[in-house]
């Protein structure tokens, strides 16, 4: 990627790590200073997209997951439904191929 594409997103982290409310008008400010043009649509949707959220707590839980529910989280109102759904997760293991089944044989 060039540097015009993550200055805004430099900008917006720079703005986070001082404390500083992150708008459109302050990534345009910061990105203007360093010398990097970016059409303003991209500064005011990063700062949308980043209203009302912590950006510290974001980036200290990247990839911690989080985001799917529960094994057992069936609601009640399923009913017979849940006790079918252990059924539908058993998956059929399928066989390894070995060496020989790809074709590797062919180079010994």
């Amino acid at each position: 990627m060039a540097s015009t594409d993550l200055a805004a997103t430099y900008a917006a982290l720079i703005l986070a790590d001082d404390g500083i409310e992150i708008t459109a008008d302050k990534i345009n400010a910061l990105t203007s200073a360093a010398n990097v043009d970016i059409e303003p649509i991209w500064a005011s949707l990063l700062a949308k997209a980043l209203e009302g959220k912590n950006v510290k707590d974001l980036l200290s839980n990247v990839g911690a997951g989080g985001g799917a529910p529960a094994a057992g989280g069936v609601p009640a109102a399923a009913g017979g439904a849940a006790e079918e759904a252990p059924k539908a997760e058993e998956k059929v293991e399928e066989k390894e191929e070995s060496d020989d089944d790809m074709g590797f044989g062919l180079f010994d």
